[in-house]
């Protein structure tokens, strides 16, 4: 029994992430039997949406339900609340303080927060006013790979002094490797050694679930994932091998196949997700896959080796 793992707990984000796939459109009825298979499967936490202002977002008007969620719409999708606590995230400078209402109010347990690292001081703001307001809190630091050693360093003094209780390593472009996903779990160890680690992991090289190991093998307790891997463009590592492979006799692999066979099939027919090839180059590049979005919204979708030379070449990309 290899117990390397057996300290971790799964934040299951197929909704919040997911929803960046299909514009959070998904029925009250498929979050709810993702709650109950996630409840069913021993999953520790269900991250059900955003928590950011639409008055503070563009497009708000056209989004579901789940990219602000309403405290009272989410009592009535989960009247029966299971093991498996409530999460949701917010955004620096996307939400508004009032739309939080305390804890014991609230059917949400831990609320998260991300932010690049320069706004740091901005993302432990909001997570001191959600500790006070008696919620779980994360930091969740977006762009690792793109962020210096000396800014790194100064998040980390600011970060030790605060009340957060996990701080995450975020893989936003998908582009790191096991190598640096060691390096990085032994540097946040160093030097926050009071504070719990997270992981998120993208799939723009294949590696989210290896890295996911990596992470939690070092010592990381938080790992996120989503049920077949839904998330935006490359999407995350997959809850089905999550539960399937940590160590806690407490994960149940067959009540996430239910929801992957009844669910998630028919949703992938429809929408798109997962390790494809523009993904793939904005990863081996370290970029946003925002362009390669753009790309699979288009007709030249499939045009790799034209979008490959664009990406590489960088007068080819603001030339008409």
């Amino acid at each position: 029994m290899n117990s390397k793992t057996s300290h971790c707990k799964i934040v299951d984000c197929t909704i919040r992430d997911g929803g960046l796939v299909n514009n959070w459109d998904f029925s009250v009825e498929f979050v709810q039997h993702l709650y109950k298979s996630l409840n069913d499967a021993g999953v520790d936490y269900m991250e059900i949406g955003y928590k950011n202002s639409p008055k503070l977002l563009k497009g708000a008007e056209s989004a579901g339900p789940w990219r602000f969620l309403d405290d009272e719409f989410l009592r009535t999708v989960i009247p029966n609340k299971g093991t498996t606590k409530l999460s949701a995230l917010v955004d620096v400078g996307r939400v508004d303080e009032n739309d939080i209402l305390p804890r014991s109010e609230s059917l949400l347990d831990l609320i998260r927060v991300a932010c690049y690292a320069k706004d740091v001081d901005k993302g432990l703001e909001l997570v001191k006013l959600f500790s006070d307001r008696g919620y779980e809190t994360t930091l969740n630091i977006m762009a690792l790979s793109n962020v210096m050693e000396n800014q790194l360093l100064e998040a980390f003094e600011l970060i030790n002094d605060s009340v957060v209780d996990v701080v995450y390593i975020v893989d936003s472009y998908g582009s790191l490797k096991p190598n640096d996903v060691s390096y990085l779990t032994e540097k946040f160890r160093k030097y926050l050694p009071n504070k719990r680690l997270g992981a998120h992991m993208h799939n723009n090289l294949q590696l989210a679930f290896a890295n996911t190991l990596i992470a939690a093998e070092g010592g990381v307790e938080l790992l996120d994932s989503s049920v077949y891997g839904m998330g935006r463009a490359a999407g995350n590592c997959n809850t089905e091998l999550l539960v399937s492979q940590l160590q806690n006799p407490r994960y149940k692999t067959r009540p996430v196949l239910d929801m992957i066979e009844k669910y998630m099939i028919p949703l992938r027919e429809k929408e798109e997700w997962g390790y494809i090839i523009p993904y793939m180059i904005t990863g081996i590049l370290d970029e946003h896959p925002r362009s390669a979005m753009a790309l699979r919204d288009s007709e030249d979708k499939d045009k790799a080796v034209d979008f490959y030379d664009r990406m590489t070449t960088p007068e080819l990309s603001h030339s008409k």
